[in-house]
């Protein structure tokens, strides 16, 4: 049954912390995953929190503090002694301990990592925390299974079962030689139905899937997306076996990006969360929230510029909403579709080809829409040619505003920007002036200003 957090447990674990009724909060939190229990922490205080923490044995509460949210994770951090946070740390993989000591100030890192007992496994996180965090290495974990060539199969199965205890999960099994390099994968069939006394370098594959070790976390998702891997290993430019990925760090990697290009597309410009404080919300939001004022006070000065058309055909100034909403939503619809195909690395071809695709896509949905418009006017008894001036000006500002959604991500990526920032008011803004000045102009033309 699917674990529902209630106000009811809530009380309870609350209720216990309050009297300090230690064994009964044991049994009840031993029902449920850690997962479960972080998220009952997330609703506690926290004071309340750090008694829990310190209550449950450090196998357990590892995986709870990797599963609190990062503030509340801070937060109980700080309430924790070097010592403390090291005996947690110790119980995690080396990837997790790295990210938790890395949320660390500098100098309580050095304290942190001085109070980790198992010197190999220290060894390995001060390894992990040198890399750049959005790089293989800074992703990667140090726990695998590897065999040598050499080896023969029984001693292979032997050796095996030493390293697994290490390793959460088992998702490959990696073949390296004398000097370390990765040289292929073992597949655990071949390996059980091989005769004791063969050789491994008889029987593994060759082919195997991996990732330089500097590599951006991006590509290696991409990597593991297009060849449907669970794990894959990172090695540095000699090809020495370093550590691998596996795909739970990669879903985080993706969720994370998912929600920063999200947020960049609704024009804010900070990784923030509803619980910010207002000052961090407000440094987020404001400078986007700034371009959408001046951009407005453009379009201002554009329809002043043409107040004379205005006065004599009014009707045009009750269209100019329209005309900019259409602009907009063409070209927030236009860059969403370039922005998706380059994180998918699907945005193939020539520039020129896909601007050409573009125009013919907007021509049709822009004559449709001019049609509409016509037929608006003709049922409210609107001038014929005033409502041709309407049509065309909104078909000619679509098929600008679809170019303009598609060329600016390209360029955007090509400069190595994130193009995710074009589909929010940015390109909403420079359509809805641009639409506006087009629409005028053409109009303008066609009723004879």
């Amino acid at each position: 049954m699917q674990f529902q957090l209630t106000d009811m447990l809530v009380e309870q674990v609350k209720h216990f912390v309050l009297n300090q009724d230690d064994k009964a909060l044991k049994n009840l939190l031993s029902e449920y995953h850690y997962a479960d229990i972080a998220e009952i922490l997330d609703e506690l205080n926290l004071d309340d929190s750090v008694y829990v923490i310190k209550l449950l044995d450090s196998e357990t509460t590892s995986d709870i503090l990797m599963e609190l949210d990062e503030d509340n994770r801070e937060k109980v951090l700080k309430n924790l002694s070097s010592k403390e946070i090291a005996e947690e740390v110790e119980e995690l993989d080396t990837d997790d301990a790295a990210d938790i000591i890395a949320e660390l100030p500098e100098e309580r890192q050095a304290e942190v990592i001085s109070k980790i007992e198992d010197a190999e496994h220290k060894a390995e996180i001060e390894e992990l925390l040198a890399y750049d965090e959005s790089s293989a290495g800074g992703l990667m974990a140090k726990e695998l299974v590897k065999v040598y060539e050499t080896w023969t199969v029984a001693g292979c199965l032997r050796r095996i079962r030493g390293q697994a205890r290490d390793v959460t999960r088992v998702h490959s099994i990696y073949v390296v030689d004398k000097q370390e390099k990765l040289i292929g994968r073992l597949s655990l069939k071949d390996l059980i139905v091989a005769k004791s006394e063969q050789k491994i370098s008889d029987i593994y594959i060759t082919n195997v899937d991996f990732v330089n070790v500097d590599e951006d976390v991006e590509e290696v998702a991409k990597v593991m997306a297009k060849y449907d891997l669970e794990a894959i290993p990172v090695v540095d430019e000699n090809q020495t076996l370093l550590g691998r990925i596996t795909i739970d760090d990669i879903i985080d990697v993706l969720r994370e990006e998912a929600d920063k290009d999200y947020q960049l597309a609704a024009g804010i410009t900070q990784d923030v969360e509803a619980d910010d404080s207002i000052l961090q919300l407000t440094k987020a939001r404001l400078p986007w929230l700034v371009l959408g004022l001046f951009g407005g006070l453009g379009s201002v000065f554009i329809m002043q510029g043409y107040e004379n058309i205005m006065a004599t055909v009014p009707s045009l100034f009750f269209y100019t909403p329209l005309i900019a909403a259409m602009a907009g939503n063409v070209g927030v619809q236009s860059s969403a579709i370039i922005v998706q195909g380059l994180a998918n690395n699907n945005v193939k071809g020539s520039l020129i080809n896909r601007l050409l695709k573009e125009v013919g896509l907007s021509l049709i949905n822009g004559f449709a829409l001019a049609l509409l418009v016509m037929l608006f006017g003709y049922l409210v008894g609107q001038n014929t040619t005033e409502s041709l001036a309407i049509a065309v000006s909104m078909m000619s500002v679509i098929v600008v505003a679809a170019l303009v959604g598609t060329f600016v991500p390209i360029i955007l990526d090509k400069r190595g920007i994130d193009p995710a920032i074009a589909t929010g008011p940015f390109i909403t803004t420079s359509n809805d002036i641009l639409g506006i000045y087009l629409f005028f102009v053409i109009a303008g033309k066609i009723i004879g200003f």
